[in-house]
């Protein structure tokens, strides 16, 4: 075979690969469907006011939200004040977080994913698609309830976005910080949410 039909057999394999491998992604992202998601009109969240340039999501990064939250609180009230401490105390564009889930594990949308997150640590969060859960699991516990919708919202990420499950951590692994607190990473110090999400997406 001459070299120049050796160099276009070879582009023409490489091409029908890659568009294969891109079309098994596409179909699981498709697959995997989103879990139950509060949107932003039915929790009267306010529209931005500012922006920032966007960002491609390649990572999966949990918080918690560092106070106290009792079961029986109210989750939109606390996010309503939230926005609005993020955007007048903080000058923030919106909410740190993307989608934030509250203890009866109902999810939330917050900050337009397009758009990277905020931190008031040290840590870049452009490429991250940041999940919060409310409470202080320095000294709270996670309820289950959170833990099974953590893992639905992480899949469908993962699917979404095509993040590898190695690329799921949280804010403590990129720098000097409490959160998600004790009682939350040891959901993935000990793999715990890692096996829930890969059986939720039928990859165990």
């Amino acid at each position: 075979m001459k070299p120049l039909f050796v160099g276009l057999f070879l582009f023409f394999s490489f091409w029908n690969c890659t568009k294969t491998i891109d079309q098994a992604r596409k179909e699981l992202s498709e697959t995997i469907q989103p879990p139950p998601i509060i949107t932003h009109q039915q929790w009267g969240w306010k529209a931005l006011t500012d922006s920032m340039p966007p960002h491609i999501i390649k990572r999966i990064t949990i918080h918690h939200g560092g106070v106290y939250f009792s079961s029986d609180s109210n989750a939109i009230t606390y996010l309503r004040k939230l926005q609005d401490w993020s955007r007048e105390n903080k000058h923030w564009i919106d909410i740190p977080y993307h989608y934030m889930i509250d203890f009866q594990g109902k999810i939330y949308e917050a900050r337009p994913i397009r758009f990277p997150g905020d931190t008031n640590t040290d840590y870049d969060p452009r490429g991250h698609a940041l999940i919060c859960l409310f409470g202080n699991f320095e000294e709270q516990q996670v309820s289950e309830q959170q833990l099974n919708s953590l893992s639905a919202l992480i899949g469908w990420l993962m699917a979404k976005y095509n993040v590898p499950v190695d690329s799921v951590k949280t804010h403590k692994d990129y720098t000097e910080t409490l959160c998600p607190g004790k009682n939350l990473y040891r959901y993935f110090r000990n793999g715990e949410i890692q096996k829930r999400v890969l059986k939720m997406n039928g990859s165990e």
